[in-house]
């Protein structure tokens, strides 16, 4: 996650380094202990005791036939004219008729799976209520472990072929955030724990661990780090204001739905406010880390600037990431929720009840506070870098009475001298044997040279 910076910044004094270490260890001391104190003891496990077996296998031969006629639904639907009806038969590579082919029907229904001769796919066997004794096999899905493997060791290669050791520190900082993520939010919100403590405590021990791991232990991480951490906490607090005042429920969805009926004492209005936090994460260290990288490098190539002008440059460009990052936000959303527009537009409410309603609402609520915390991220890492990329300057006042920060005056430089004399002979002592564009004393020279 973030944005990659290969260049190293220049190390910060000892009293800068003093400073930030004296803030930031406690913190990260503190993350680490709260997440020891809320880590789960036992993670919740569903009862398997109803699954449906499911077994590999592969289509050898898919033979259809026309459908026979449908009598219309008690509200007059018509009857689907591309429903297919037919048989298809199955090698079963795995379960108790391995190697032997079996028959089902053609999938039919919606998001029913269309199959071909040589498909992967997956068998469920259905047991007869009335008989125990008798079973069939129905199609399931494709099988997506083969392609999802070859994406995750394509994906791997280009990001290590592309950034290298970077790369490689950056997969690495991306399992340790899947890791946190399986072993202690999900399971800790799943034991009934605060969602939304969860969250923030998960996404900080994140932070720490990915934006050290990735771009190094430096003064100029830190800085990053303290930015996204307290941008996240800010856009906790948004987010648990925001939806109080439009008082929802966290019922907005149908997963949200589906979720209370298993389980029930998992509290879905805090699960909305840790979605928000987890969703921003990602989006927050890009920034931070890009506006602390960008105020060092303009520390670096103009050191007469004070932490002000400093400020002032990189809000500059923090405006400019911003527009762009906010558009990004709003399309992600919008991507991840096209059947809800197309929903929206299929919808006979007026205009206002439908933006109104919760599943809307809270999708808005989402977007909206995102964005709020990642504005309120480009000040504050802003300021934070700009007084430690100015406080990395500073030395103290000579007797001479030069100020702070003022360049050194440059001392005679004889390398410089020896070169002038060449360049620039005195009258009478040029040789001879000199090129004719060699430069003389008046200044003039050869126009091809």
């Amino acid at each position: 996650m973030g944005a990659d910076h290969t260049r190293h910044a220049p190390s910060a004094p000892p009293r800068v380094r003093r400073v930030l270490v004296a803030t930031v260890v406690p913190l990260f001391v503190a993350t680490l202990v709260a997440a020891l104190l809320l880590w789960p003891e036992r993670t919740p496990t569903a009862d398997g005791g109803e699954d449906v077996p499911r077994y590999h296998g592969t289509v050898t031969q898919v033979l259809t036939v026309p459908c026979p006629p449908v009598e219309p639904g008690p509200e007059g639907t018509p009857e689907r004219a591309d429903r297919p009806c037919g048989t298809v038969t199955v090698r079963a590579d795995s379960g108790p008729d391995a190697g032997q082919e079996v028959e089902t029907p053609i999938p039919d229904g919606p998001g029913a799976p269309r199959v071909a001769v040589g498909d992967e796919i997956i068998l469920v066997e259905l047991v007869d209520p009335a008989d125990p004794e008798t079973s069939s096999y129905n199609i399931a899905e494709h099988q997506r472990g083969k392609p999802l493997i070859w994406l995750v060791v394509l994906f791997a290669a280009a990001i290590v072929a592309f950034g290298r050791w970077r790369g490689l520190a950056a997969l690495g900082g991306l399992a340790a955030s899947f890791a946190i993520l399986l072993t202690f939010v999900v399971p800790g919100i799943s034991a009934g724990r605060s969602p939304l403590l969860i969250a923030v405590v998960g996404s900080a021990l994140i932070m720490f661990i990915v934006l050290y791991l990735t771009h190094g232990i430096s003064a100029q991480t830190s800085v990053a780090v303290l930015g996204t951490l307290g941008s996240l906490v800010l856009t906790g607090l948004l987010a648990a204001a925001a939806t109080a005042a439009t008082h929802l429920t966290g019922f907005g969805d149908e997963d949200a739905t589906t979720l209370s009926m298993f389980q029930s004492d998992v509290d879905l209005h805090g699960l909305l406010l840790a979605g928000i936090v987890i969703g921003s994460l990602g989006v927050l260290d890009d920034v931070t880390v890009t506006q602390a990288a960008t105020v060092t490098e303009v520390g670096n190539a103009n050191p007469k600037l004070t932490a002000l002008q400093l400020y002032k440059a990189g809000t500059r460009v923090g405006r400019a990431h911003i527009a762009s990052v906010v558009n990004t936000i709003v399309l992600a959303y919008a991507g991840a929720s096209l059947p809800l527009m197309l929903l929206l537009v299929a919808d006979s409410r007026p205009t206002g009840q439908v933006l109104t309603s919760e599943f809307l609402a809270q999708e808005i609520v989402r977007s909206v506070v995102a964005t709020l915390g990642l504005v309120a991220a480009v000040p504050l890492t802003t300021a934070l870098a700009a007084v430690v990329t100015a406080a990395g300057r500073r030395t103290p006042e000579k007797k001479t009475g030069r100020p702070d920060g003022a360049p050194r005056p440059r001392p005679p430089a004889q390398r410089d001298d020896a070169l002038e004399a060449l360049s620039d002979p005195r009258a009478g002592s040029q040789s001879p044997d000199a090129p004719a564009g060699w430069r003389n004393r008046e200044g003039g020279s050869d126009p091809a040279w």
